[in-house]
């Protein structure tokens, strides 16, 4: 198990951690139920909305997954994503997430709501050479615009292969699906290796958003922004809580803002209610 985990981080050596080992029994018990959930699509999305800051108007929705075990009732994402992330099923999971996300976007759409939806891509999903051709097939299959699909991935995730995650991003960017690095500011690239990948959306780590009343932090906020619309990219704020960081971040040119201040993730319904109040403000 530590041989593996030093593999796959790319490290010397690891050291045994249960957390790391998905052949514990229950963590094998869990992959198992897991794999039913999907096959037998007992999983649900729940939507976030994204809120442009200058005019208040919605940008678009981030698609998280939840799971609703028999036994267990919701099972954190924390809990099953890692341990689907250690073996192939994240590639199913993922699928799964995307076909749902856009059925969704398609109903929204034809109720009137033409929403921008984002969905999670983890490093193994990248490492999968038959990933972008699973998802022009399902692209082609729902017919929806690919430019209106965005997959938000950690900086970790393309700097674990950095050459192969270039190809399979280009490639999909020129059939139109837009990319967001998601959590910058936590990994180890930078923005000068960013501006060589076809991404169009930088999302701040909501570590740095949560202490912008700080001056060190709203340094790093303020000076992020401007290097990234330099670089032509949009620029989203995670974990906005209120709406004193809603404001100080639109003082600084913030493009968007998620976050507890504007919305929790919500049940498809619940956000189709939210975005009519919203309109009609």
């Amino acid at each position: 198990v530590a041989l593996h985990f030093a593999k796959a981080q790319h490290q010397c050596y690891a050291l045994y951690d249960a957390d790391i080992d998905h052949y514990d029994p229950q963590q094998i018990r869990l992959m198992a139920e897991l794999r039913s959930a999907i096959a037998e699509d007992a999983l649900v999305l729940y939507y976030q909305p994204k809120v442009q800051l200058a005019s208040n108007a919605i940008y678009g929705v981030e698609a998280l997954v939840r799971w609703r075990h028999p036994r267990r009732g919701l099972v954190p994402p924390a809990e099953f994503i890692p341990i689907a992330e250690k073996t192939s099923l994240i590639d199913d999971l993922t699928r799964w997430e995307v076909v749902a996300a856009l059925r969704q976007a398609a109903q929204w759409r034809a109720a009137g709501m033409p929403l921008r939806i984002a969905v999670n891509i983890s490093a193994r999903n990248l490492q999968d050479r038959n990933f972008v051709q699973q998802i022009m097939e399902v692209l082609t299959q729902m017919e929806f615009e690919p430019d209106q699909l965005v997959f938000e991935l950690t900086e970790s995730a393309i700097m674990l292969d950095p050459a192969g995650a270039k190809r399979k991003l280009i490639e999909l960017h020129q059939r139109g699906v837009r990319f967001a690095i998601d959590d910058f500011g936590t990994g180890y690239s930078s923005l000068s290796y960013l501006r060589e990948l076809p991404v169009s959306q930088l999302k701040i780590d909501r570590s740095f958003v949560a202490h912008i009343a700080e001056a060190s932090s709203a340094a790093i906020i303020k000076g992020t922004i401007d290097l990234a619309h330099n670089l032509g990219l949009r620029v989203v704020a995670e974990g906005v809580e209120d709406h004193a960081t809603a404001d100080a971040l639109r003082d600084m040119g913030c493009d968007v803002g998620q976050g507890y201040y504007f919305s929790r993730p919500m049940p498809p319904e619940d956000l189709q209610v939210w975005w009519r109040q919203r309109v009609r403000e």
